[in-house]
């Protein structure tokens, strides 16, 4: 006890005493948490939420392949596998589990794992030496938040955290501390008014077509096409064919017996891959005569199977943008959401939102996102109103856009007298965040 002492003495006069110490930003997602240090460009390394559980009664891990057993934790007799290498090991009764639901934080015992993970073996340092900033959904509970803070004090020990919703740090990446940030990610797309740097909460506006959306279209378009979506890890061989021709592969000899959950997930890898490559969203609305007269893209899925894509990588996106053929007229488009989260703000704040309009999160990466936004966009929002699409054209400022703002933020000196310490944490307790952190 009397160590930790010492340590919180010395981490305080660090931080205000005028030397610095280097603050670690945690950025968490609905498919991967991007962590590193402040100051720096991007992070340092990108986890996926997903955990891999093995229980099976023992401890050895001689069996592992080179590379896992660095992912590897072992809890009694279970066995956690974190990161992109020991996740796609095949082992019998490895089921693959997503510690994070609707943009929150849902088994915290996993999240754990990750952020274990994350200090050993990615950041090479201990949780007790540096503040924290981490980035969390405008939606998450107070209950998740007051937990959140409560295991980074009390587990990990940190000298100082601090929260900041994910939005507020999107628009602080691109320069704007007043916008309205347009986050299109795993699990939704959400529109997010953000006035002075706080959350406009009662103007939040969100519908569930994100990215696991257009994978399940993905999914659902190969099946009908009877297209045979088969994972890397089961070929061992494959023999090039004409297109559209059978494939012939051959598969590997020595495969477990994996479960359902982590087949799923590998499955699932190999449509995430098809649909970054091939789909692409018409600057117009989907007009099949138009976009048959585009080029068609060409890809060869792992089995060898391969295709031109013409119309059928330009319908699918549709959806985000024009929901209703499908939907029933019951779900809202992306330029929708915009504009009734801008109307259900202060009159004289629409025309600062509209001028900032920043477009972030994975999903919004799709070939000709933003410009068709802002061309729905044009097409709703009144003549006398300008425009301005901030969408940074570098995959890794739009994919990491509350990460980076996150880091600009814990690098300013002014903004360590911002933090919530563990002093502070002491004497006030968890349930004091909520007036520190809006």
């Amino acid at each position: 006890m009397s160590n930790m002492s010492n340590i919180d003495k010395n981490i305080n006069k660090m931080m205000y005493g005028g030397d610095e110490i280097g603050a670690l930003v945690f950025d968490l997602g609905s498919q991967s948490f991007r962590i590193g240090a402040a100051q720096e460009d991007c992070p340092k390394a990108e986890i996926p939420s997903f955990v891999g559980v093995l229980n099976d009664g023992t401890s050895d891990t001689s069996a592992l392949e080179p590379g896992a057993k660095a992912g590897n934790r072992i809890n009694g007799n279970t066995k956690y596998f974190t990161d992109v290498t020991s996740l796609r090991v095949p082992r019998k009764d490895k089921e693959i589990i997503n510690c994070m639901k609707d943009g929150m934080v849902e088994d915290w015992d996993l999240f754990e794992k990750i952020m274990d993970y994350s200090y050993s073996k990615c950041l090479y340092t201990e949780a007790q030496y540096h503040p924290i900033l981490f980035s969390d959904s405008p939606l998450t509970t107070k209950s998740k938040r007051e937990k959140l803070v409560e295991i980074m004090f009390e587990k990990y020990h940190v000298p100082a955290l601090y929260l900041c919703r994910n939005a507020v740090l999107a628009a602080f990446s691109c320069g704007r501390p007043t916008a309205i940030v347009v986050d299109s990610g795993a699990v939704h797309t959400s529109a997010i008014p953000v006035h002075d740097g706080y959350v406009l909460p009662s103007a939040m506006v969100k519908c569930p077509l994100g990215g696991n959306f257009i994978s399940s279209q993905c999914k659902q378009f190969l099946a009908e096409s009877n297209i045979e979506v088969t994972p890397h890890y089961m070929i061992a061989k494959k023999t090039p064919v004409k297109e559209k021709e059978k494939p012939i592969w051959t598969k590997k000899r020595t495969l477990p017996e994996v479960t359902d959950s982590w087949y799923n997930y590998m499955c699932q890898s190999v449509i995430q891959d098809f649909k970054q490559s091939v789909l692409q969203i018409s600057e117009t609305p989907y007009d099949e005569k138009i976009v048959s007269t585009l080029p068609t893209s060409h890809y060869e899925f792992p089995n060898g199977y391969n295709q031109e894509f013409g119309n059928e990588r330009f319908k699918i996106p549709e959806q985000l943008f024009d929901p209703s053929p499908n939907m029933g007229g019951s779900m809202l488009s992306i330029s929708h959401i915009v504009v009734t989260s801008a109307g259900m703000c202060d009159v004289d704040v629409r025309p600062t939102l509209y001028n900032n309009i920043v477009i972030t999160g994975g999903n919004s990466l799709i070939q000709g996102f933003p410009e068709r936004l802002n061309r729905d966009l044009t097409a709703r929002v009144h003549a006398n109103m300008r425009l301005k699409m901030i969408s940074p054209n570098g995959s890794a400022e739009r994919r990491f856009g509350a990460w980076i703002g996150g880091s600009i933020i814990a690098s300013t000196g002014a903004f360590q007298q911002m933090w919530y310490s563990r002093h502070q944490y002491n004497e006030g307790g968890k349930s004091q965040i909520h007036t520190k952190f809006a």
